[in-house]
């Protein structure tokens, strides 16, 4: 009676025992001398408090190994349906397409939906100031002057002059596809000459940038970073609406784009960015075109963020 009491008591603490989180682990900022922002910066890092210590050593007890093999059994939620599923519920446009790119950094799950590549319109600026950090950071100087103007003009206003100022000075589209390489943008092309609004892309590269201004593992310094998230925060009022529409609060850095196409008379709209939503942190690209207004571009673009945010609730 003692011992079926006894291995009674065991099951019981196996049962009880709390299932272990994985974490996602982030590897060394790479260093920069690049003093965008004067002084020094201070950037918050996301705490991983440890739940208790995990032997290396393996384990030769029956009931740990039998754990660990329920563990790796465990199905990974396919992110990619969910996400599909959430977009039936979006209407879109005849002619109109749109794509969705999203990211969880907490659990480095991601989700996916559409395909193509889009022009870009105004959302290039981010990467026009991206590829400009790098070319800094390569030199070992600080952006001048004239370029903190020029940038924070163009990303929080999104003002066109100042674009095409700082599209000249990183060398065109030969100095954005060069950058890009680098920053593991695999289907973005410059666009031609002067156009950088052209830039083609897909939703996928432009999650990739996110995670270069955004996350911790990028080419990107710590300040290049903190400099350009600090610009994203700071949208002017009137541009507020994009992939922010997904936040359950204020706390949102984006950058938008919106470019009527003089052949069709249709509507290229996008936005990226980060929202927070349940206490939990989102990277977000939503990419579309042949809209056939710019309100109702607004209106697929806001509406494919909050589904793509919703596959992850």
């Amino acid at each position: 009676m003692r011992s079926r009491r006894a291995r009674s008591h065991r099951a019981h603490r196996r049962r009880a025992r709390p299932a272990r989180h994985r974490r996602w682990l982030c590897a060394a900022l790479v260093p920069a001398v690049v003093g965008t922002v004067a002084g020094t910066v201070y950037v918050k890092e996301r705490a991983h408090a440890a739940g208790g210590a995990v032997s290396s050593a393996p384990s030769s007890s029956p009931s740990a190994r039998q754990e660990a093999s329920v563990e790796a059994a465990e199905p990974r939620e396919d992110r990619d349906a969910l996400l599909e599923k959430a977009m039936e519920a979006v209407t879109v446009e005849d002619g109109a397409k749109v794509a969705v790119a999203v990211l969880d950094p907490d659990s480095g799950d991601s989700a996916r939906y559409g395909d193509g590549t889009f022009d870009t319109a105004s959302i290039v600026k981010v990467d026009i100031l991206a590829a400009l950090l790098l070319q800094a950071q390569d030199a070992h100087r600080r952006l001048t002057a004239q370029e903190r103007t020029y940038a924070t003009a163009m990303i929080e206003n999104s003002d066109n002059a100042s674009a095409s100022a700082l599209w000249d000075a990183i060398g065109r589209a030969d100095g954005l596809d060069r950058a890009n390489k680098r920053l593991g943008l695999t289907d973005t092309a410059g666009g031609e000459g002067a156009l950088w609004g052209l830039t083609r892309t897909t939703a996928a590269d432009q999650l990739a940038l996110l995670r270069q201004v955004f996350g911790e593992e990028s080419l990107l310094s710590e300040a290049s970073r903190t400099y350009v998230r600090g610009l994203m925060e700071e949208i002017a009022e009137d541009q507020s609406w994009g992939v922010s529409a997904a936040a359950d609060g204020s706390r949102w850095a984006l950058k938008n784009g919106w470019l009527p196409r003089s052949t069709t008379g249709l509507w290229d709209i996008n936005s990226i960015g980060r929202i927070t939503a349940g206490g939990h942190d989102y990277l977000v690209a939503v990419l579309s075109d042949g809209n056939s207004t710019k309100a109702e571009g607004i209106s697929l673009v806001e509406t494919a963020a909050r589904a793509a945010v919703a596959a992850f609730g």
